[in-house]
């Protein structure tokens, strides 16, 4: 395992340069079957990162822009009537695929955002009294643009919870943004990016996770760090359990991307942020209201010792 993931962090490194700390965090919530949110400025490379990650684990790939004129039909599908056989049949929407990138998800309106809600947290979709499951390694990247930009619409809290962690990737570095200017057009490099794993392989890492172990005493630091967010007086709310049961989760995916079958406390550390950043709100709106930055969560650390 640990060379299949050396191969598929250096395909995507030669794609998204720069960034292999985000690129880490991409894999570890894909393992953890969770979803991702990256928000950025528009440029940085968000979707070319979705679409590298979908053909580096070699999943089927579904692009929905969003738009203010976007419908739930648009993204889950429609039933047209069939004349030959006198009845309606589904056509399957663009969310059935194994990686759906929801690509500037905050410029839809409110009704269409919630379209999402269903099949992120159940992995189906209820249409017309109709039950459709979706695939078994369904995993949804969805890109957002800053608020400050015209034409977006704030995602809800609800929604927001459904995001297992939340990542955003920065301008590069001197040298990796020189590396891109004179390197390959990145999309010609993607058409050729071979597929380094199969599904199959995927599904039984992401069960591996579970396996993980994870001690008494690293579950009463994760209460601890709950307790902690919801005790300090800078969060409006703190952290819930399904927060909670994310960090746990997320510590045992970077646990075993690192090679290991047990968890430290600084694989707590490393997922906490991303985890919990886009999950607690300020109680003060002159601090920056839902959208935290890390320094927040850095001072929950500091607070918490490890036990």
């Amino acid at each position: 395992m640990n060379q299949e993931i050396n191969t598929i962090k250096q395909q995507l490194n030669s794609i998204i340069l720069g960034k292999p700390h985000q690129i880490e965090l991409c894999l570890c919530c894909l393992l953890a079957r969770g979803h991702l949110l990256i928000e950025d400025l528009p440029g940085m490379g968000k979707t070319i990162l979705a679409h590298a990650l979908a053909n580096v684990m070699g999943l089927a790939f579904s692009r929905i822009q969003f738009t203010s004129d976007l419908l739930p039909a648009d993204i889950l599908g429609v039933s047209i009537f069939d004349t030959g056989n006198s009845s309606f049949r589904f056509h399957q929407g663009p969310i059935f695929s194994s990686v759906v990138l929801a690509d500037e998800v905050n410029r839809a309106s409110p009704k269409t955002q919630s379209a999402l809600l269903e099949a992120m947290e159940e992995r189906q979709v209820s249409i017309e009294g109709n039950v459709y499951s979706l695939p078994a390694s369904f995993f949804v990247i969805a890109t957002q643009n800053s608020m400050e930009q015209a034409g977006t619409f704030p995602l809800p809290e609800s929604q927001l919870d459904r995001f297992f962690m939340r990542i955003r990737l920065g301008y590069p570095d001197r040298e990796s943004e020189r590396a891109l200017l004179e390197g390959e057009d990145r999309r010609k490099r993607l058409t050729e990016m071979p597929a380094a794993i199969e599904e199959q392989q995927l599904l039984k890492w992401q069960q591996l996770v579970s396996d993980v172990k994870t001690s008494h005493a690293l579950l009463d630091y994760i209460q601890d760090l709950i307790e902690q967010s919801r005790n300090v007086r800078r969060f409006r709310v703190g952290l819930s359990p399904r927060a909670a049961l994310d960090i746990v989760h997320g510590a045992r995916a970077w646990a075993l991307l690192q090679g290991r079958d047990y968890v430290i406390p600084e694989d707590v550390q490393v997922v906490l942020e991303p985890i919990a950043g886009h999950r607690l709100a300020l109680a003060s709106m002159e601090e920056g209201g839902i959208n935290i930055g890390s320094s927040a969560v850095s001072n929950l650390i500091e607070l918490t010792p490890v036990r």
